[in-house]
């Protein structure tokens, strides 16, 4: 009987390990969670994948939404919180970081919304740059909130009063899901595409 009990015992446990472990996905060699937590709302991962710079991997990021979407319009119609989580696979000047964000929204954002931009594009360049560089593993996410604004946390702290204003989110997220995206392969990949 005992020798029933403790064999049942190791399956359940076996089982939620497994669960556990079932629970990330492996994207360029780091982990990303399936699910997150986000003030109260459960969001899932709507695909993950790697930012290439030439032949170099930098960081794997992960998308999370309420429900998934398919394509970038479906993306910003999305109502509830989102993520965006950016894990780096390489030291990163954070300065050189800042610079490939500006450019991300130059060539994503018509020019006239350009100028509604540049207060966050400052706000968001003084963050990173408060960082000096980040090492292979650290992270930094990209929340949005509905009725509180865009929230950046580096390394799991919140930096600074959240970025209100809607437009610059989307400006933000346009970087990876615009037209001209840092990475089309990611692109795809975040949209939940097979690679």
């Amino acid at each position: 009987m005992s020798f029933i009990k403790y064999g049942m015992t190791a399956i359940v446990a076996l089982t939620i390990s497994f669960s556990a472990a079932a629970a990330t996905i492996d994207v360029g060699g780091t982990k990303i969670e399936d699910a997150v937590d986000l003030q109260g709302s459960k969001l899932q991962l709507n695909g993950a994948g790697v930012r290439y710079r030439a032949v170099f991997k930098v960081y794997a990021a992960g998308l999370y939404l309420g429900k998934k979407a398919g394509t970038p319009e479906e993306f910003f119609a999305a109502l509830g919180p989102k993520r965006m989580t950016i894990t780096l696979l390489r030291e990163v000047d954070t300065s050189e970081l800042g610079k490939a964000f500006t450019k991300g929204f130059e060539d994503n954002s018509p020019r006239a919304e350009m100028s509604k931009l540049i207060p966050g594009l400052i706000k968001m360049g003084q963050i990173f740059s408060d960082q000096k560089k980040m090492l292979a593993g650290e992270n930094f996410t990209i929340d949005w909130i509905p009725g509180t604004g865009t929230i950046i946390s580096v390394k799991g702290k919140q930096q600074g009063e959240p970025f209100k204003e809607p437009e610059f989110y989307v400006a933000l997220m346009r970087i990876w899901l615009g037209p001209n995206p840092a990475d089309a392969k990611l692109k795809e990949a975040l949209l939940g595409k097979p690679s």
